[in-house]
């Protein structure tokens, strides 16, 4: 599953959980400032994927009379020009490759920055890391179901993209990846 923007602050609430539970990492920081710092960083690499869909678009309009002339399918000329770009706007698109770099990225930062220190080896850590990425983002599907299910059972009815949704499914989407073990 491809990470979205509103999932980072749930990833490095777990993340930071799961290193400060594990027996081989010493924590000297915060929870909270580590969170906010792995948070930091997830944020950036979607901000590149981000960057990177903006220019194809742009690339793509540009096109789009010769698009529409030659009846090419948008969506697999947009992927076909992501995938090529993907390089220079330093963008990992396989999910587990990507997911394994944001680990190091996050290990890097966190050991050099002082805020863990561990006596095994990174790839320990490392993995713990990516682990943490991998079980949410797996759980996340199973838990937006659940918090779907729950608000179309509302008593009252709540709008799509309103503020009242919004808020109800922010709760509601918490207290399920509590209940998931997933935060």
């Amino acid at each position: 599953m491809r990470m979205k923007l509103h999932h980072t602050k749930y990833i490095s609430q777990r993340i930071s959980r799961d290193l400060v539970n594990c027996e081989f990492v010493e924590i000297r920081k915060t929870k909270d400032e580590i969170s906010a710092e792995i948070e930091k960083i997830l944020d950036a690499d979607i901000e590149k994927e981000h960057d990177l869909d903006e220019k194809v678009g742009e690339i793509l309009d540009a096109q789009e009379e010769e698009i529409e002339l030659l009846n090419a399918d948008y969506r697999q000329l947009f992927w076909m020009t992501k995938k090529r770009m993907a390089n220079e706007f330093g963008v990992i698109l396989n999910n587990e490759d990507r997911f394994s770099d944001m680990a190091h990225q996050v290990l890097d930062y966190l050991w050099e920055e002082d805020y863990i220190h561990y006596t095994c080896s990174d790839n320990q850590v490392k993995n713990v890391i990516f682990a943490s990425i991998d079980e949410f983002l797996k759980g996340f599907e199973l838990a937006d179901d659940a918090v779907t299910s729950k608000i179309k059972n509302y008593k009252r009815k709540l709008i799509p993209g309103t503020e009242d949704y919004d808020l109800v499914y922010e709760r509601l989407y918490e207290e399920e990846l509590i209940k998931r073990g997933l935060m």
